[in-house]
């Protein structure tokens, strides 16, 4: 299993790949929070990888360490790499979703949420 330091790095390397235009306006940037975050009513392998938040503290997104630490323990270095970095595009795509207006992928993420409620 990779570390929280480990993950920490891997992020801000997944991060650089992304054209810095996308992180305009993400005035509180990307955290790496250690906790994990599950949805209580939903199934019990239902964790929430990240978070895209838009509130008085700001716009900024969190990733939950915890998480990909309940999922992806056994996995794999590349596995690790590629779930952070398309839970980091599906968090930026919420973000300029958000600046333009639109919330497709928010209301489609709560869709499948609620799908997996039991």
């Amino acid at each position: 299993m990779l570390s929280f330091d480990e993950v920490g790095d891997l992020l801000d390397e997944i991060a650089e790949e992304f054209p810095a235009p996308l992180f305009d306006y993400l005035n509180g940037g990307v955290s790496l929070l250690p906790q994990e975050f599950s949805d209580p009513e939903a199934g019990e392998d239902v964790y929430i990888l990240g978070e895209y938040c838009n509130d008085q503290m700001g716009r900024y997104i969190n990733i939950y360490y915890g998480s990909f630490a309940a999922l992806f323990a056994d996995e794999p270095w590349s596995v690790w790499q590629e779930e952070l970095r398309a839970t980091l595009a599906h968090e930026l795509t919420h973000h300029v979703e958000s600046l333009a207006g639109d919330h497709s992928l928010e209301d489609m993420d709560a869709a499948w949420l609620l799908e997996t409620r039991v």
